[in-house]
């Protein structure tokens, strides 16, 4: 487990906990350094003041504010410190909300959050219980590099996590992006249907980066003085379909092939409606599973 970023407390009504903030995720990426090609030496950034020159050290930089065009306003970090900010060390639950108002574009870095302490155990898990058995997720306020923040609180298996949230006014509004309107028929939205249907998964498991997968093969066959990796071959580019409905129902053919599915004679006209296959869908599960599928439900959403 990495080590913590940040410590405080949970505060919700007159209930504290005492924990310690840890980063859900971890950087897989493959990094470079910047170097001079001739002789292979490190090339790095510099930290020199515009006006006279100098190259300065950590210690004499500062943070200033841009007021206008030649105004910069000095802040320290004693200034940033000393600011009445009540979620500094807390982060401060402020409402429950059900889980589905919360809009997944809100959501930013993921963080887990351990109890500090044996005496934070019992309350830890009395707040983890108590948001499995209500279906919701605590909304709070915390201060993070700087910054008061918005957060969602919600469980992920034992664990309770933090879900950065972005504030309203950051979000940019969508409607400019959106095509002028067009009609749609309702069997082209069915076969939509049928190739979403097709392309369903029980999971996200299964996915990973090739293309990091490819860079370490590269990397290790330099280091042994081995020939590049070759690439594969491309991917044979389908032929551009211009009609919607013949495109849909090419892509359910293909989407059921790549799962080992014939399908025979079947055309997706045979199929059944979205309604009638979600109850076969219903029916199938079983209490057992619709239950299964509700406990799994409770887990926080992706950012």
């Amino acid at each position: 487990m990495p080590s913590a970023i940040w410590s405080g407390a949970i505060s919700f009504g007159l209930v504290t906990i005492s924990v310690r903030l840890v980063a859900a995720s971890e950087d897989r990426d493959v990094h470079f350094h910047r170097v001079h090609l001739e002789d292979m030496g490190r090339v790095r950034n510099r930290k020199v003041c515009e006006l006279d020159g100098q190259e300065v050290t950590s210690a004499e930089i500062g943070k200033g504010y841009q007021l206008d065009k030649d105004t910069l306003v000095p802040v320290s970090d004693d200034e940033l410190a000393d600011m009445p900010l009540p979620t500094a060390k807390a982060i401060d639950v402020v409402a429950f909300v059900p889980r589905e108002e919360v809009d997944p574009i809100r959501l930013g870095q993921s963080y887990y959050l351990e109890a500090a302490g044996e005496v934070a155990a019992k309350p830890y898990t009395l707040l983890r219980r108590a948001l499995e058995r209500s279906d919701k997720v605590a909304i709070a306020k915390y201060a993070l590099r700087g910054r008061e923040r918005l957060g969602v609180l919600s469980i992920r298996e034992d664990a309770l996590t933090l879900h950065q949230m972005h504030w309203p006014d950051e979000i940019r509004d969508p409607s400019e992006l959106a095509p002028s309107p067009v009609e749609v028929v309702e069997d082209e939205i069915e076969r939509a249907l049928l190739l979403i249907e097709s392309m369903e998964l029980d999971g996200l498991d299964q996915f990973h980066d090739e293309y990091r997968e490819a860079l370490e093969r590269v990397i290790e066959a330099k280091v042994e003085g081995k020939a590049a990796p070759q690439p594969a071959a491309a991917r044979e580019k389908p032929g551009q379909v211009v009609d919607l409905m013949s495109a849909l129902e090419e892509s359910v053919q293909k989407a059921r092939q790549s799962r080992g599915e014939t399908g025979g004679d079947a055309t997706v006209h045979d199929m059944p409606t979205r309604k009638k296959t979600a109850a076969k869908k219903a029916a199938k599960r079983g209490p057992a599973k619709r239950a299964a599928k509700k406990s799994a439900g409770r887990k926080p959403r992706s950012a």
